[in-house]
C-alpha cells in the first residue's frame, strides 16, 4: 500500500511547491492501493502547494465511454459518451476529480464542460475554465494518465486553421445524432489518417 508519506515526497520530488499553479489529471487505480484513496491525493496536493497556490481539475459532465454499435461503426463514430446531469456522482474524469469538485471549499460551474478550481486564483475556474493556468504559468500534473487526457490541449482547437479543423468535423450521417441531444461524440478524420487529438462534440 501506498501511504500519505510516500505519495507527499513522490510529489515533492516531482517540484510541486508551495504557490504553484496545476491542472491535475489522475487515475487512482494506477497507484494500485493508496492510503486513504482519492481525499489523500487531495489533501497531499493541498498542502503542498497551500492555499497561495492554485489547483484545477475537469469537471465535464460525461459517462464513461458506450460500446459502439455495427450502426455506429458504420458511421464512422469512434468514441460515444452520454450527457450527465450537474448532480451526476460519477463521471469519466474519476474519482479524484469527482470528489475534488464536490467538495465544499472548491469553485466548480454548472455547465456540462466545466472545469472545477481551488485555492487563490480558484475561483477563475468559473470565468475561464484553464485560461488562468494556461496563461499564468500553470504546470500540467498528470498522475497514471497520459499527455492525451491533457484538458488544456483543446483550448488549442479554437486557434487552429479551419481547414484543418474541418477534416475532424462530423460528417452529415453523425449529425442528427448530435442534434437529437441523444450521445456526445468523436468522429475520426474523413480521410482515415490517425489524429493526435481528436475533436470533442458536446450535446446541448
Amino acid at each position: 500500500m501506498v501511504t500519505k508519506n510516500e505519495l507527499k515526497e513522490a510529489l515533492a520530488g516531482l517540484g510541486i511547491t508551495k504557490g504553484m499553479t496545476l491542472e491535475v489529471h489522475c487515475s487512482l487505480s494506477s497507484f494500485g492501493e493508496l492510503e486513504g484513496g482519492a481525499a489523500t491525493v487531495l489533501d497531499t496536493l493541498k498542502e503542498l502547494v497551500t492555499e497561495e497556490g492554485s489547483i484545477f481539475m475537469p469537471a465535464l459532465r460525461f459517462s464513461p465511454e458506450l460500446e459502439l454499435t455495427e450502426s455506429d461503426k458504420k458511421l464512422g463514430l469512434t468514441v460515444k459518451i452520454r450527457k450527465l446531469p450537474p448532480d451526476a456522482e460519477r463521471t469519466a474524469m474519476g474519482i479524484v476529480a469527482d470528489t475534488f469538485r464536490k467538495l465544499p471549499d472548491t469553485y466548480c460551474g454548472t455547465d456540462t464542460i466545466s472545469t472545477a478550481g481551488w485555492g487563490k486564483h480558484g475561483k477563475e475556474a468559473l470565468i475561464g475554465g484553464l485560461d488562468y493556468p494556461i496563461h499564468n504559468g500553470g504546470k500540467a500534473l498528470m498522475l497514471g494518465v497520459d499527455i492525451y487526457k491533457l484538458t488544456a490541449m483543446h483550448y488549442v482547437e479554437g486557434i487552429t486553421p479551419e481547414d484543418i479543423n474541418a477534416q475532424f468535423a462530423p460528417t452529415d450521417e453523425i449529425k442528427p445524432h448530435i442534434s437529437a441531444g441523444r450521445v456526445a461524440v468523436r468522429s475520426r478524420s474523413p480521410t482515415g489518417k490517425s489524429m493526435v487529438q481528436d475533436t470533442g462534440y458536446g450535446v446541448q
